[in-house]
């Protein structure tokens, strides 16, 4: 009798799979030592997007073994995502929100970053890289591909779904719960910095003649200097949340 072990995905992570199964419902054949981990990834789903297993009627973590007759049941993320919490699959939790964008999302990062939260982002960092970057900063990686999100080192992370920036940064903010802890115009959007109030005078040399002239409230950014204010480009990017 062939070896083999019934896997059952729940939810979103039923459209993750390579291929359709009825239900979720794999019949895996047990022919190789292999870990929760592998045989998941091996199935679609990269293990940032599974936040639940049990087997033997209990909770286990993704090094679990793949055993002959076993029934293991693998659940999506519950929204809103609480990076914050001890779980098992996750016993180290981040200190707080923060995320990792690689380059196949750029635009979500700069969406993210006018929403006020701390996104860094590099067109031209590897996966491994990248990966590092999120476990030493304690970041949730942000990302299209696959395959990057299924290395070892990226402990938090979410497959960004849709091809289009506002429904990208909208799934996010629902997924992760942060519409009401946003703080918008709180961060450059060229370097991630937050932005430091600075009085009129100590830009004046800076602006252009209208602007001396109509504005008064600025805003510099202790990194690349760039400054801010309440102008026409701020209007748009109001319309932008308000779409959002």
């Amino acid at each position: 009798m062939e070896a083999v072990a019934r896997i059952v995905f729940e939810g979103e992570l039923q459209g993750l799979l390579h291929k359709p199964w009825p239900g979720g419902v794999v019949r895996y054949p047990v022919d190789r030592r292999a870990s929760l981990k592998d045989v998941i990834e091996a199935l679609g789903p990269p293990h940032t997007e599974v936040h639940g297993l049990v087997a033997y009627g209990q909770e286990v973590d993704f090094s679990t073994l793949l055993e002959p007759g076993m029934e293991v049941t693998v659940a999506p993320a519950r929204f809103p995502i609480d990076v914050t919490r001890v779980t098992v699959l996750r016993p180290q939790p981040l200190p707080r929100l923060a995320f990792a964008a690689d380059a196949n999302v750029g635009k979500l990062a700069t969406l993210l970053r006018l929403l006020g939260w701390d996104t860094t982002f590099a067109r031209d960092i590897d996966d491994a890289s990248l990966a590092e970057l999120a476990c030493t900063q304690g970041r949730v990686v942000l990302s299209r591909d696959r395959n990057c999100l299924k290395r070892s080192k990226i402990v938090h992370g979410r497959l960004v779904r849709a091809n289009d920036p506002l429904k990208q940064v909208r799934d996010i903010v629902l997924a992760y719960g942060i519409k009401e802890q946003s703080r918008p115009f709180s961060r450059c959007l060229r370097c991630n910095e937050p932005l430091v109030a600075v009085d009129k005078a100590s830009v004046w040399d800076r602006l252009e003649p209208r602007t001396k002239l109509y504005y008064d409230s600025f805003w510099r950014c202790p990194a690349c200097q760039r400054i801010y204010w309440a102008g026409s480009h701020h209007d748009g990017m109001l319309r932008l949340l308000e779409t959002l």
